[in-house]
């Protein structure tokens, strides 16, 4: 049994790591950021503004279900929000998704800033590749350790 690979794989674990690393980067007047597992568990970066959209269970699956069929990143509107949704991974780790609502936006304003949307997206999944990264030195020194150990 790998106990040191469980430690660091579960993906509500790397959710809710890549949330911490970003929502700091973010700051508190920024664009509110939703970091989302695979199973759909929202990670706010505000929650209060996040409650404030009212934005639906199945209105956030269906987001989601659009990311996986490769609508990436997809564009669109909520009440006089709009929201930008991606997949957040790295080539070895699904992290789950993350979502920029920016209220009084709409979708054709977002579309005339999507080169600077793409790059926070983009720094996003940068962030992701450190915490991967990190987590895989931490796992290796780890056996390492317990080698010397037993």
């Amino acid at each position: 049994m790998d106990m040191y690979g469980a430690l660091f794989s579960g993906n509500a674990v790397l959710s809710q790591q890549a949330a911490m690393h970003i929502f700091g980067v973010a700051g508190e007047g920024g664009p509110l950021i939703v970091i989302m597992d695979a199973d759909g568990t929202c990670r706010p970066s505000d929650s209060h503004r996040f409650a404030e959209l009212n934005i639906s269970e199945s209105y956030l699956a269906e987001l989601r279900s659009r990311i996986d069929d490769g609508q990436e990143p997809i564009v669109t509107e909520h009440g006089d929000c709009c929201i930008v949704g991606a997949q957040l991974s790295t080539d070895r780790t699904n992290f789950g998704y993350v979502m920029v609502a920016l209220p009084q936006y709409s979708p054709e304003a977002a579309l005339g800033n999507i080169e600077l949307i793409e790059m926070l997206l983009n720094q996003f999944n940068v962030i992701a590749t450190l915490i991967d990264k990190n987590n895989r030195f931490i796992e290796v020194h780890n056996k390492v350790i317990s080698g010397y150990m037993n």
